[in-house]
C-alpha cells in the first residue's frame, strides 16, 4: 500500500492579480512530474505518494527561489 502526501503551500512575494513567474514557474515544475496542483486564492496544493511529494517539494523550491521568490510555506500532512 502506498501512503500519500497532502502538501500545502504559499510562495511570497505576493502579486497583485495574477501570480508571478516565481509561483506559475514552480506549479508548472510540479505538474511536470505528472502531479496536479489546486490553486487557491490563499494557498496552493497536492497530493501525492510519499517518494514523489519529497521530489516534488524540492522541484517546487528550486523553480520558486530560481525565479524570485522571498519565502515558502510548505505544510505536509499524510492523507492515506
Amino acid at each position: 500500500m502506498s501512503e500519500k502526501i497532502m502538501v500545502e503551500f504559499t510562495i511570497e512575494p505576493f502579486t497583485d492579480g495574477t501570480p508571478g513567474h516565481h509561483v506559475t514557474r514552480a506549479i508548472a515544475a510540479v505538474e511536470s512530474l505528472g502531479v496536479t496542483v489546486h490553486v487557491g486564492p490563499f494557498g496552493s496544493s497536492f497530493v501525492a505518494e510519499t517518494e514523489l511529494a519529497g521530489e516534488a517539494i524540492a522541484v517546487l523550491s528550486r523553480m520558486a527561489y530560481d525565479n524570485g521568490a522571498t519565502h515558502i510555506t510548505i505544510d505536509t500532512e499524510k492523507v492515506g
